[in-house]
């Protein structure tokens, strides 16, 4: 009798425990507000379902999440978590990426990265290399529990900045089978190097870690701003496009870091010292790097795409062997199109007036993952 009042005790206080932990993990789901009305600078698809939902990741962390889903769809299905660019949320581009490839049969999910829009996080607006990697892989996680999805039919798509976080993490998890880095920025390399690799030495590095040593000390929560308004007449013309569709009623969106205050001056200092992208060439699964052929930031898909294939590339300061898949390594590159072209498409006017550029070329990301999610 004894015993059994033992076990019993024992079991009420597992049960008590484990309640206790899902009740804290419901009070942290509850803590977002998430906007349950139709907010982003895109329309809704009639072909599509919608909905809101969240997820954990493995640091504690819960991220605000848009679920599309192909209507009267049946079975389980392949899917493709989406993301970025890098200080921009759901309503914007990854939105629009995820609807437009729920249109085309997969469940999608574009999630906001972790301490930005409206997945959880403080203080707001800063960037981790690991977290944002566990950001993607936590979106595998929630994805392949879904009873409409199959498991072993997921891949990613990472837009500008996070297109070199979705290499990183295609490099880290063997579950994901198809990557697709659109636009992509290496953001290790441009907060180490600078862009063009114009401060890729020890003084100008270390220039920048006094600075922001400095920073930490003295007003550690400062933002950078986001994208430059008002807009100066000598600005380059790859941050004319920015302004043009971040700052617009083309894609400006209240929740968006680079359409407002930006984003931690300290924020990104641990990318400066880190390098995202040191074991693509081990990528065994399929990936597709996508550029324009006007876009600033076209270096960056092209030596990634050449050290994920050959082991070695200009900006790169290690030589590693070979892909050992190389075959299904594809680089695409988009003629006539800027880096911004890939957010949306582009428009022949600004404000996103005139007639749509159609620069994302839809058929062949649905080839691609079609092809490989099978």
């Amino acid at each position: 009798m004894k015993k059994v009042l033992l076990m019993a005790l024992a079991v009420g206080m597992l049960t008590a425990c484990t309640d206790k932990k899902q009740n804290k993990e419901n009070d942290m789901v509850q803590k977002l507000e998430l906007t349950q009305e139709w907010d982003k600078v895109f329309p809704l698809s009639e072909k599509v379902n919608h909905k809101k939902v969240t997820f954990e990741t493995q640091y504690g962390l819960t991220l605000a999440a848009d679920l599309y889903t192909p209507k009267d769809a049946e079975g389980k299905l392949a899917a493709i978590a989406v993301s970025g660019p890098f200080g921009a949320t759901k309503e914007q581009s990854s939105g629009l990426y995820a609807m437009r490839m729920a249109e085309r049969g997969f469940v999608t999910l574009a999630f906001d990265p972790s301490y930005t829009g409206e997945s959880s996080g403080e203080p707001r607006r800063t960037a981790s290399p690991d977290i944002n990697t566990e950001d993607f892989m936590a979106a595998v996680d929630y994805l392949s529990q879904l009873e409409n999805v199959d498991a072993e039919k997921i891949g990613i798509i990472g837009i500008c900045g996070w297109g070199g976080i979705a290499l990183n993490a295609a490099a880290a998890d063997t579950r994901i089978k198809a990557t697709v880095a659109s636009t992509m920025y290496d953001m290790t390399r441009v907060s180490g190097n600078g862009y063009y690799d114009s401060e890729n030495k020890e003084e100008s590095r270390h220039t920048a870690r006094e600075a922001l040593s400095k920073q930490r000390l003295s007003d550690p929560k400062a933002m950078a701003g986001g994208v430059v308004n008002p807009l100066p007449d000598d600005a380059p013309q790859f941050v004319k496009d920015y302004y043009d569709y971040y700052i617009t009623p083309r894609g400006y969106h209240t929740r968006s870091g680079n359409s407002n205050d930006g984003w931690r001056v300290i924020g990104t200092q641990a990318y400066a010292n880190s390098r995202f992208l040191y074991y693509i060439n081990e990528i065994r699964s399929a990936v597709l790097v996508m550029h324009g052929e006007k876009a600033h930031s076209r270096y960056f898909g092209e030596a990634a795409y050449k050290y994920m294939v050959e082991g070695k590339a200009d900006g790169y300061n290690v030589v590693g062997k070979p892909n050992p898949v190389p075959e299904n390594k594809q680089l695409l590159i988009i003629p006539g199109a800027s880096h911004c072209d890939l957010y949306d498409g582009g428009y022949t006017e600004l404000v996103g007036k005139g007639e749509p550029k159609n620069m994302i070329p839809w058929d062949k990301l649905e080839a691609f993952f079609k092809d490989n999610l099978k």
